[in-house]
């Protein structure tokens, strides 16, 4: 059904373009008789063969065009980054000069929110639905799920993902969710991620042991990735392997070791900045091949962060200490850093204030690239936005936040708009004066402003009452995997 979507919708531009060729044709019909006869000076063909050998070749020529007209797309995502990290959002601890440059040549949102964790932001982002209808378990990609991925490729792109996986050890997962190539880590296995990391091409574990770093080898992977399809729309899918802990020297750190084989030696907090600045040059490299295969101008390259930055991580953020707040579900591990640059279609730098839902991206790429998008998603376009259109702008955004990490099945649910949030159990913060959520206000008493908005996110979460899907949690009771996790790692 996926696939007869998106023949109709690069059908449908083919019959308006075949009609509208059609009217043009008798339009010129009358100057193409009153020019039968004639020939051309010093060549035995009439002007009319010329005319009509054009008329042939042009929807072909025109169709190559509107082919790559369609933008490249590249979704970059940091690992453990939230939104005080990056210097043009306030941020004061960090190098960040890559970023930063594509926030002042396009628009830069300020309210991007994604779950407090990896894998449920992954799940969210891929398939464009929250939560409370697809997520199983950690690590986890229920594998019936249509995502970007299966889009974007049955549209005629072509589809790499690189970085950080997670989301089921089957060999062919990847491919099996519409990535035509990948280069991953936690794929198939869990080796160490940075120097000298074990990586999965296109499901082949290869292992690196002369000093490599695993960040270094998946961009390499991205720009080659680009080089190769440069001809043809593609869309790249790069969940970056930085920044997230453990906090290991990089190439460019004074102590870096490249005789690391481990993911305990040499750990420090301190890295983190040096984490940060190799992300940020990460991302340069890419954005530096894609100017030099002169695909810059037609690219929208989205930057975004996948949960807030870990607990033990203390940044300096508009002149005060930032602490992070990954797990929570307060504005410390959901609130983080959303960049979209893409030259042809924006002309100006902005910032925007529209809420924006890890549920978004989806349908803001699929419609870029010209793509229906499945009625059934939760997701908003925010394409508008970023051609510097109003748009639709959410007035709430919700969450159903349930790691399954383990036997634990509780839940976090909320609805919140741009001042206020409230929680399925009751509680209810004013976001302005309390954004730690530090202090339940009593619903019973409030008025105006406050008592309007309570009555709105409750509807909010009604729409979501009986969204939850029993047998996803009876599957997740009867897999055996609340037994095993004692085994397995702690989250990602």
């Amino acid at each position: 059904m996926v696939g007869l979507k998106n023949r109709l919708t690069l059908e449908q531009p083919v019959r308006e373009f075949l009609q509208s060729s059609i009217v043009r044709c008798h339009e010129t019909a009358a100057i193409v008789r009153r020019v039968a006869d004639t020939r051309i000076p010093g060549h035995p063909m009439r002007i009319v063969n010329v005319l009509l050998i054009s008329l042939l070749f042009a929807p072909l020529a025109s169709l190559h065009a509107a082919e790559h007209s369609r933008p490249n797309i590249v979704l970059i995502m940091v690992d453990d980054f939230g939104y005080e990290c990056v210097t043009a959002n306030g941020g004061q601890s960090y190098q960040t000069p890559n970023i930063d440059k594509l926030a002042a040549a396009g628009i830069r949102f300020e309210n991007c929110h994604v779950q407090p964790l990896c894998t449920p932001t992954r799940v969210q982002l891929m398939t464009g639905h929250y939560n409370v209808r697809n997520y199983l378990e950690f690590g986890t990609l229920v594998r019936t799920q249509t995502t970007f991925g299966h889009l974007l490729k049955n549209a005629g792109y072509t589809t790499g993902i690189c970085g950080k996986w997670q989301l089921g050890h089957e060999q062919d997962a990847p491919q099996h969710f519409g990535f035509d190539e990948s280069c991953l880590w936690q794929h198939t296995r869990r080796p160490p991620r940075y120097a000298n990391p074990g990586l999965e091409y296109n499901g082949t574990e290869r292992d690196f042991t002369n000093g490599e770093y695993g960040p270094t080898l998946v961009n390499d992977f991205a720009l080659d990735f680009i080089t190769r399809h440069r001809e043809q729309p593609f869309f790249l899918y790069y969940p970056m392997i930085l920044t997230h802990s453990p906090f290991q020297p990089t190439p460019d750190s004074t102590d870096w070791d490249p005789t690391t084989k481990s993911e305990v030696e040499l750990q420090d907090v301190r890295h983190f900045a040096d984490m940060t600045a190799y992300m940020d040059q990460m991302v340069g490299r890419i954005v530096a091949k894609l100017d030099e295969l002169k695909l810059r101008d037609n690219t929208l390259l989205i930057f975004l962060g996948d949960n807030g930055t870990l607990g033990s991580v203390t940044s300096r953020f508009k002149d005060t200490d930032f602490r992070g707040g990954k797990g929570k579900t307060t504005h410390r591990g959901t609130h983080v850093p959303c960049i979209a640059n893409w030259p042809a279609a924006m002309k100006q730098s902005r910032v925007n204030t529209d809420l924006i839902s890890s549920t978004d991206f989806l349908p803001t790429i699929c419609e870029a690239a010209g793509i229906v998008v499945p009625g059934s998603i939760d997701g908003v376009s925010f394409l508008p936005q970023l051609r510097g259109e109003s748009g639709n702008p959410r007035e709430w955004l919700y969450s159903w936040y349930s790691p399954r990490q383990k036997a634990d099945m509780t839940v976090r649910e909320c609805a919140f708009n741009q001042q206020f949030k409230l929680y399925r159990t009751g509680e209810f913060f004013d976001l302005t004066e309390d954004p730690d959520e530090q202090n339940s206000m009593e619903i019973s008493t409030l008025e105006g402003v406050a008592a309007a908005s309570v009555s709105e996110l409750k509807s909010v979460l009604d729409q979501f009452k009986d969204a939850r899907p029993i047998e996803l949690d009876q599957q997740f009771k009867q897999s055996g995997n609340t037994n095993n996790s004692a085994k397995k790692k702690k989250a990602e």
